[in-house]
């Protein structure tokens, strides 16, 4: 095997595999994992983690699960099965077991840089103004809902100012639909003192083309918040790559 393997030059994704699977001697690893764990380490620590494609960054994560061995097969076939990182990351537990070679504990590990990133991302909303934090709340939906196999509705519940105060799950779903009540929404907002709402639900499909059914409830919604005196201020809807706005498609009008 050509010794490129080892340089420092990231290699194309699905290349050949960055070292041989071999036996380890005493429980003991080879030099040439040991060096290579350490050029990316220290590759990371000097440019970042925009600065490695998906691959690298997903067996700097599988270093800490499995400490012994060539991780590079093993993340070549999670982005395989899975698509991206975010994919690897948001895939349900059930059929990351499916992938041969992820245990419990390299679940664990994906779980929790997971959970991380949705606490993140969810920091950066909290509490703000979310009408001028638009870009960060979409981030925020895009990296808590995109990936999902099924479909979830949340409503967020902003103050008179705009603040947002509270983030919930209102329903789950199957693939292509959940059951969302607009009297329980209107319930749930009286119970927060909110005085305005957003809606977001994913489209696991990854299309985030509003349905008909998507549209009606919308408008259901609406009308039930507005004779309370809340302000529906968008619905969105989140595919894998894309999301959509109700308002700024010109389906939801006040």
């Amino acid at each position: 095997m050509s010794n490129l393997g080892f340089s420092d030059v990231s290699m194309p994704l699905f290349q050949g595999d960055e070292a041989r699977p071999a036996p380890l001697p005493n429980g003991q690893m080879p030099s040439y994992i040991r060096d290579h764990r350490k050029r990316l380490r220290e590759r990371f620590m000097a440019a970042g983690g925009d600065a490695l494609p998906d691959y690298e960054l997903l067996e700097l994560l599988l270093f800490r699960a499995i400490p012994r061995q060539d991780v590079k097969p093993l993340a070549r076939r999670l982005l395989e099965v899975f698509g991206s990182y975010n994919g690897v990351l948001s895939a349900p537990v059930a059929r990351l077991g499916e992938v041969k070679g992820v245990g419990a504990t390299v679940i664990c590990e994906l779980k929790l840089v997971e959970a991380a990133a949705h606490r993140l991302a969810r920091s950066k909303v909290m509490q703000r103004r979310i009408l001028s934090s638009w870009d960060a709340l979409l981030d925020y939906c895009q990296t808590t809902m995109a990936h999902r196999d099924i479909e979830q509705f949340r409503i967020l519940f902003l103050d008179t100012k705009n603040t947002l105060i509270a983030d919930e799950e209102q329903a789950r779903g199957t693939v292509n639909h959940v059951p969302v009540y607009p009297r329980e929404v209107v319930k749930r907002a009286l119970e927060l003192n909110s005085t305005a709402l957003i809606l977001i639900h994913n489209h696991p499909s990854g299309d985030p083309t509003p349905s008909q059914a998507d549209i009606e409830i919308t408008e259901q919604i609406r009308e039930s918040c507005k004779v309370m005196g809340i302000k529906l201020h968008d619905h969105l809807v989140i595919g894998k790559s894309r999301k959509l706005s109700f308002r700024t498609a010109g389906l939801l009008f006040d």
